[in-house]
């Protein structure tokens, strides 16, 4: 059964945001023609045609990979295409003409089994420090500050990211795409950073998450390099739903010094 394409107008709900790679004047400094909409709200777009084609099973145990490749501008229109091949989705976005991110999503036949006791719950630092070499240390366990999307937070979140499925409102759901604002949250919540790039994301789905749901991750260092003048930071996490439910395993990878281009 072929899949419907998805039209979403894209929407930067980080215009405000600590991260100035969000703010037009910043984002032009580094090459860009305007404030990126988050790479994080990217993919929770790209998780429209997976649930309208599994429903609640992806939400309880899908799972979507995604790699950003161009940026999604605010205002502009972004064009979901999804093929099926053997039971795995291969979803493309594009936005201006461009491929702006790809990805594949698939349900697997269960959720992999994963171990609570084998992510250390660690707090926040105590004192947010602009971003050095200490503070996404390879080995380092990172924490995140609990976060919670009840009543008209967690309609203004499906409002922010254009998501009209009704499933979500109907059995009372939150959407993935939350997970993946707490996985920011790991990078924003233990350093000071300036403009920095999300750009990809591995999610295993293990739990519907609930709205309301008090999250929070327990992520581990497991890449820091440099490749190409950029600074990359790679996290292995759990994200944790009220403290005890496993809600989704997450490979999370950003750019978190990127290399400023010169002015043309």
């Amino acid at each position: 059964m072929p899949i419907e394409p998805y039209r979403v107008q894209a929407y930067n709900t980080a215009k405000q945001s600590e991260n100035k790679m969000h703010d037009d004047t910043v984002a032009k400094r580094f090459g860009f023609s305007g404030g990126l909409v988050p790479g994080v709200d990217v993919m929770a777009y790209m998780m429209h045609q997976p649930v309208t084609k599994w429903g609640r099973a992806f939400l309880q145990r899908g799972l979507i990979e995604a790699r950003f490749v161009k940026p999604v501008y605010d205002g502009e229109f972004a064009e979901l295409t999804a093929e099926e091949s053997n039971g795995v989705l291969s979803i493309e976005v594009q936005s201006r003409g461009q491929l702006c991110a790809a990805g594949t999503a698939s349900l697997p036949v269960s959720a992999p089994a994963v171990s609570i006791a084998d992510y250390q719950e660690v707090a926040v630092v105590a004192e947010r420090k602009p971003v050095n070499a200490a503070s996404y240390e390879v080995g380092k366990w990172l924490g995140t500050t609990p976060r919670e999307w009840a009543g008209e937070a967690a309609t203004g979140y499906l409002a922010d990211i254009r998501e009209a499925d009704p499933i979500y409102a109907k059995d009372g759901l939150g959407h993935p795409g939350l997970l993946q604002r707490v996985m920011n949250r790991v990078l924003v919540d233990n350093a000071i950073l300036g403009p920095w790039i999300h750009v990809g994301s591995r999610m295993q789905l293990l739990s519907a998450a609930k709205a309301g749901d008090v999250i929070t991750a327990r992520a581990k260092v497991v890449g820091n390099y440099d490749k190409k003048g950029h600074r990359f930071v790679e996290l292995d996490a759990l994200v944790v739903g009220n403290g005890n439910t496993p809600l989704a395993h997450c490979h999370h990878i950003a750019i978190y010094q990127p290399r400023e281009q010169a002015a043309a």
